[in-house]
């Protein structure tokens, strides 16, 4: 089956954007100008405009014309790999901030995630997450007590707890279950993100284990509109799922 006519606006842009035609931080023309460019209506180039804009190759603020951001990123999740590696892969600068570091009874829900008994004491873990100086994360993290004490000894400015706890006490994830939704910003989300309260965040909520199956936290990581795409790959023989940076990335 061929490509529909949008379809071929937008990989035409695509390689534009990827070979310089038009760098990040550049305008793309405008919907009239691509319409008259291609021949289309304008909502067939809109329909290929918002299919770059799904990939996070554009982005947009209100009244203006599409803006280019840096170039499609991608990770697949098939290899569990920390948020610090990610982005440095992606050639981004990453720091961290943890906020908040507190021992409390685990709940009901962190019990079940974690395999320990109602009444347990877990730390309690929240960072601020930036990419090319940027506020693209807010990270809730509740460790199992038997790995809290290394956690809690980490400095504020850890840039990535996983890979601390690996090298200094060779606490190691090798699996990883991902739930991902959308949910809405409250207070502490909006102060932090600075955007506003209600805007909508994409929230992945992940649980991590040790080879022998060992549970070792269960983390809510809720990412700023347009910080992050999640990419879901179809095949015969496999559904991997896959995330790229997308737009509010670049500094």
């Amino acid at each position: 089956m061929g490509r529909s006519r949008y379809e071929e606006i937008a990989e035409s842009l695509r390689q534009a954007i990827r070979s310089g035609v038009h760098p990040p931080g550049s305008r793309l023309p405008s919907e009239s100008d691509l319409a008259a460019e291609w021949g289309a209506s304008r909502g067939t180039v809109r329909q290929a405009v918002a299919l770059l804009a799904s990939e996070g190759l554009i982005g947009s603020r209100q009244g203006a014309r599409r803006v280019v951001l840096r170039q499609e990123r991608r990770q697949s999740f098939e290899q569990l790999s920390s948020f610090a590696q990610w982005a440095r892969a992606m050639g981004c600068e990453v720091s961290s901030r943890i906020l908040t570091r507190t021992t409390r009874p685990v709940t009901d829900e962190e019990a079940a995630r974690l395999d320990v008994g109602p009444g347990s004491e877990v730390l309690y873990v929240l960072r601020l997450r930036h990419l090319d100086g940027e506020p693209v994360m807010v990270e809730r993290t509740v460790y199992a007590d038997w790995a809290a004490p290394v956690v809690r000894a980490l400095p504020e400015d850890c840039v990535s707890i996983m890979d601390s706890i690996a090298e200094r006490a060779d606490i190691v994830a090798h699996y990883g279950e991902h739930l991902i939704d959308a949910v809405a910003a409250g207070s502490e989300d909006a102060r932090l993100l600075r955007v506003r309260r209600a805007s909508p965040l994409l929230r992945q909520r992940h649980l991590t284990y040790t080879a022998a199956g060992r549970a070792i936290e269960w983390t809510e990581d809720r990412y700023r509109a347009g910080s992050v795409v999640f990419n879901v790959m179809n095949s015969a023989a496999a559904a991997p799922l896959e995330r790229r940076a997308g737009p509010g990335v670049a500094g």
